[in-house]
């Protein structure tokens, strides 16, 4: 499960790209190949047109331990996170088309004990509108098995946020209930429905839900990594614990054949489907919209721990996008912006990912402990060699990324910058910055 960035506009560029006859099939080996080489990223790819794959690669591994390292492939299945909240919104709409749900019935049908239930309509949730608090849960718990009356137990502790349909705020909670609600609707288990009205229907071998547990290697499973220093495996929720809102594993090539026959009006009405990607705060029900060269695209994305997905449909050119991926270290909007650039012969340069060289000398100015009367914390940076390291207190020591004489990053999405003169450093994350001192 996420805690969601919505993108509106993904990344702005000049209309005029057509469709390219020719795939630079190299170029874009060439650029996955090289995530992998230098520990940037790892997953698989699938792009499709019309139903038919285009091309398919995956890159790295799927399991680590020690000198053992089993590659990736395209039977390889990845957690998917949120992008599973499309599959749960695609079961609600057929429950509607079927006359067995409305978006208008309002949430104390089914759990009376959720504050607010008498208001949220299964509309508000879909368009992540309901108010519904998020699942505040620290590390162990989400981490162990936990029953559904846990779960919805542990939601209907929060205080709503705000009342119903008064905005959007992105929520998890809404469909993990969407997800038990599918099941309380139709009768059977959510990975069981799953299999009923998505997957036996449109031939998705490698597509299901997982009840409880965690990732498991010997179904040819994507264990999650981080990379600092080594791999290091990456922490998961258990897949009780996101439900309907995150617990869908499945390969690249059948997330790509999913989003096709959810356009194709193959699960669902052309009228849910309107409902699907009619959009309000940048947000439909279930789906999100992408730009891309120009084009509008839908589908979602997913993140989880280190795992991470993105699936993207362009409805004029029956164009389907599927990434997923089990290092997220380089940021993924720029991976999958980077695909298209190459899929549409757009200038695209491959980052070659070779930090600066920056000398020992000049980095021993930036070595020392540094704090900020903001926060009650001291921070320490020190040198191994020609690389600098950043240690928070109690953690362990994190190499930084030379971009510059001065500065420096974590991947991914964390930027340092140091005036040795004045002996500050600034830290830049999405969400701000801060200045730090070094202390004397």
């Amino acid at each position: 499960m996420k805690t969601k960035i919505v993108f509106a506009t993904v990344l702005a560029v000049a209309v005029g790209a057509g469709y390219a006859q020719t795939l630079d099939k190299a170029k874009l080996d060439q650029f996955l190949d090289r995530l992998a080489a230098k520990n940037k990223g790892m997953g698989s790819l699938t792009l499709a047109k019309d139903g038919n794959v285009l091309y398919s690669h995956s890159f790295g591994y799927r399991y680590v331990n020690g000198a053992e390292k089993i590659p990736g492939d395209a039977a390889t299945k990845y957690r998917i996170a949120s992008i599973t909240k499309t599959y749960t919104a695609v079961m609600i709409f057929q429950l509607v088309d079927e006359g067995k749900l409305k978006l208008s019935d309002t949430l104390d049908r089914f759990f009376p004990q959720i504050p607010n239930a008498t208001t949220i309509t299964i509309a508000h949730i879909l368009n992540h509108r309901s108010g519904i608090h998020d699942l505040e849960v620290d590390g162990s718990w989400a981490m162990r098995p936990r029953t559904k009356e846990e779960v919805v137990a542990r939601i209907a502790q929060g205080q709503p946020d705000f009342e119903p349909d008064a905005k959007f705020k992105y929520s998890n909670p809404g469909y993990i209930l969407l997800g038990q609600i599918v099941e309380k609707v139709g009768g059977k288990p959510y990975q069981d429905a799953l299999k009923e009205r998505i997957t036996s229907k449109i031939g998705l071998a490698e597509t299901y839900s997982l009840a409880i547990g965690q990732t498991d290697v010997r179904r040819n499973e994507a264990v999650s990594y981080g990379y600092l220093d080594g791999w290091k495996e990456a922490k998961e929720m258990d897949f009780s614990v996101p439900g309907g809102a995150g617990a869908i594993v499945a390969t690249t090539s059948d997330m790509a054949k999913f989003i096709q026959a959810v356009f194709d009006l193959k699960l669902i009405s052309a009228n849910s489907l309107k409902q699907m990607t009619t959009m309000r705060d940048g947000e439909g029900m279930g789906m999100i919209p992408f730009s891309f060269a120009g084009k509008t695209m839908y589908g979602s994305t997913g993140g989880s721990g280190s795992s991470g997905a993105w699936l993207a449909y362009d409805p004029e050119e029956k164009l389907a996008l599927a990434y997923a991926t089990n290092m997220k270290i380089y940021t993924v909007a720029n991976i999958v912006s980077g695909i298209f650039d190459i899929y549409w012969h757009r200038p695209f340069e491959i980052p070659t990912f070779d930090p600066v060289d920056v000398s020992p000398e000049i980095l021993d100015r930036y070595v020392g402990v540094y704090s900020t009367p903001d926060a009650p914390v001291k921070l320490t940076i020190t040198r191994r060699g020609t690389t600098l390291y950043f240690q928070p207190p109690g953690q362990s020591a994190v190499p930084l990324e030379a971009t510059a004489e001065n500065k420096f990053k974590i991947d991914p999405g964390v930027f340092f910058e140091f005036d040795a003169a004045k002996g500050l450093m600034t830290i830049r994350r999405p969400n701000g910055e801060r200045v730090f001192t070094r202390d004397k």
